[in-house]
């Protein structure tokens, strides 16, 4: 017998869903709110929750990752009103297991209900700890990346091809070899390609090798990666730059497992397992005829999508220690340790560069810093940190946001100033919090608060005057 939670502020769903779960022999119970669900989930442990979107205080989307983060996380299925693809493509991402529009008929609700307590019950008879994933160097424990994980687990069993997608400096290589060590293939080869940096008119040759006087330069002959592989993984990196005629005969050969070398008379068998990685939307490129439809089909036997930086900051302070320990290995650095404002910096920022530019800018602190034992936010690199000041001071709406004390007198009061009295005091009352922060997040170096501001030394010092701005 499963048990099932019903997460929905209309009684009448509740009441109507659990019912029918009742009537097929589980037990079932409901929620109300955000809060309420998560507080049930947190005190009982349930099989399958029916989640809605639209609750009293929340979006139910927003606790799909702590769902996740259980010892033993419930199968999510969303209930919504409204047909968003990018809502369902958010809850698919993030774990849940299907996503249906109301209205609900009975039909709608058990299909998917017997097909995850299915599932369920095959996880019990098959246990958790069959499978010890070997992570290759892969950092990181939250919901996001242990998800990545679990399909990557899913994917170690079977010899499918794999799309690996995500942006740049996610980790797409560090998975591929992670896949290899775990699948059956381990003891053979793995072979990296990387398709963006092959110059065109060499990339078929690099792949599929050639005779002797194929070409101009092609002074011997050459058995090509793609026979390199034969026995374990080939991985094709950044596998969207590849021209559409190569396209075309890379499909064949994962059709038929057998090629010609370019020159070549006779065919060429290689028994190999592709990996195929890009951070770019091969999807939108087959529209726009870059990238053919039929390949991309072979490649997503099976996909994942690896997270980035910016939405699994509860990662950053182990991968933090662990390319420290890394960095003071490789430069001979004395061991560091990392002051609360450093970390607090790191959570600030938004890593368009992903985990390859949180590794950039560890190793440029830690070197910069060579004398420290203990590393501050000052010893982020400028850029960083003038990108990190510009997203704390410049709100979503681009407005500043103030909280002084000409709308506290307005309200005890119950007076309203003139336009112009109030415009000066808003102004006056902004400038001077943003100074404030301004000279806070430069460490009160003058010179750094010029770089971040965009102002003249003189400027800054007579705010500094007009405001009474001290260093505590």
């Amino acid at each position: 017998m499963a048990k099932v939670l019903v997460i929905d502020d209309d009684r009448f769903i509740c009441d109507a869903l659990m019912e029918l779960i009742r009537n097929i022999g589980h037990e079932a119970d409901y929620a109300s709110s955000v809060q309420e669900g998560l507080e049930k989930n947190l005190s009982e442990e349930f099989d399958v929750v029916f989640l809605d979107i639209r609750l009293p205080d929340g979006n139910g989307l927003d606790i799909l990752p702590q769902l996740r983060e259980l010892p033993v996380p419930p199968e999510v299925i969303i209930l919504t009103g409204l047909g968003d693809p990018d809502g369902a493509e958010l809850a698919i991402r993030n774990g849940a297991w299907d996503y249906l529009q109301k209205p609900l008929s009975p039909k709608k609700i058990l299909l998917p209900l017997q097909r995850v307590l299915k599932y369920r019950d095959t996880l019990r008879n098959e246990g958790h700890d069959q499978f010890s994933l070997k992570r290759c160097g892969i950092v990181g424990n939250g919901p996001a990346i242990s998800h990545a994980l679990e399909r990557l687990g899913a994917a170690a069993h079977s010899d499918a091809s794999l799309l690996l997608t995500g942006e740049t400096g996610t980790g797409k290589e560090l998975f591929a070899r992670a896949l290899h060590e775990n699948s059956k293939r381990s003891r053979g080869p793995f072979v990296i390609v990387d398709c963006a940096s092959i110059p065109a008119n060499l990339l078929e040759s690099t792949l599929f090798g050639h005779v002797k006087g194929a070409f101009t330069g092609a002074d011997r002959s050459s058995c090509g990666l793609v026979l390199e592989a034969h026995g374990g993984t080939l991985f094709l990196d950044e596998i969207g730059e590849m021209p559409l005629p190569l396209q075309k005969k890379l499909l064949r050969v994962l059709q038929e497992r057998k090629y010609r070398q370019v020159g070549g008379s006779q065919e060429v068998s290689s028994n190999f397992r592709l990996v195929a990685a890009t951070h770019r939307d091969l999807n939108e490129m087959v529209q726009k005829g870059l990238f053919r439809n039929d390949l991309l089909y072979r490649l997503g036997a099976m996909t994942i999508n690896l997270p980035v930086l910016r939405d699994r900051k509860e990662d950053l302070g182990e991968l933090t220690q662990h390319f420290a320990r890394h960095i003071c290995e490789k430069n001979s650095i004395p061991p560091k340790t990392f002051s609360d404002d450093f970390m607090e910096a790191l959570a600030k920022y938004d890593w368009p560069g992903n985990i390859r530019e949180l590794v950039n800018v560890l190793e440029n602190a830690m070197i910069s810093a060579y004398g420290h034992t203990e590393l501050f936010a000052n010893h982020l690199p400028e850029r960083t940190r003038i990108a990190m000041l510009r997203n704390d001071l410049v709100p979503d709406n681009g407005a500043y946001l103030i909280d002084g004390p000409v709308d506290d007198h307005m309200e005890q009061c119950g007076t309203l100033p003139s336009y112009k009295e109030y415009r000066r005091q808003i102004l006056e009352q902004a400038d001077k919090n943003y100074f404030t922060r301004l000279m806070e997040a430069s460490c009160w170096d003058i010179e750094r608060a010029c770089i971040f501001s965009g102002l003249r030394k003189s400027r800054v010092y007579d705010q500094l005057k007009q405001y009474g701005i001290e260093k505590e």
